[in-house]
């Protein structure tokens, strides 16, 4: 549903923040033939293993870096992307601004996330993670876009229609009903554009 609402075109240029092993950039690269897309992340290894599975795609590249000091030169993205590790930035006051520099007037910012304040059923994740974490609400996420210079920013949710198991494992939830639950609060989306012409 993200990338639906960021209407890519073909020769957009997309940073993917905290890319991971890169499944998200190389879906990108499929859909901007005539762009380019880097995959960031923090991790010397998720970006080996991206790197990895990614040698038939001549668009996407692979950079080690942190949101706070993003390795790219300003104006240069027409949109950045960051599923599920903004929550894990050192300082997200920082990254944001960050993210700002690097797009080009007119381009946007996209930020997905599961872990925020306003959805109940994951609130004991904080426990579970092995790192310090920030538990922020969408007018908090909205806020620091805004104090970034992002305009029309619009936090909104993006709901889970998969199916649920009848009984569920893991760890993140008590039982399949607080799974249920969780997916009908769907993730926080977070958008915010650079204002001024491309």
């Amino acid at each position: 549903p993200v990338l639906e609402k960021m209407h890519l075109v073909p020769a957009d240029n997309v940073l993917d923040v905290g890319c991971g092993a890169g499944w998200l950039s190389r879906r990108l690269g499929k859909l901007l033939p005539q762009g380019r897309v880097v995959g960031m992340d923090v991790s010397d290894e998720m970006i080996r293993r991206a790197r990895r599975a990614s040698v038939d795609f001549e668009n996407v590249v692979f950079v080690t870096g942190e949101v706070e000091e993003i390795p790219w030169e300003p104006n240069f993205f027409s949109h950045v992307v960051s599923v599920e590790s903004s929550y894990y930035w050192p300082d997200p006051v920082v990254g944001i601004r960050e993210i700002f520099r690097v797009l080009k007037p007119g381009g946007a910012a996209w930020m997905l996330i599961n872990y925020y304040r306003d959805n109940p059923h994951v609130h004991q994740w904080g426990g579970l993670l092995e790192v310090e974490t920030h538990l922020l609400s969408a007018a908090e996420w909205s806020e620091l876009f805004r104090a970034a210079g992002f305009g029309n920013v619009e936090p909104e949710r993006v709901r889970d229609h998969s199916p649920t198991p009848e009984v569920y494992t893991g760890r993140w939830f008590r039982d399949a009903a607080e799974l249920r639950a969780f997916k009908a609060e769907g993730a926080l989306l977070v958008h915010g554009a650079k204002e001024g012409k491309a």
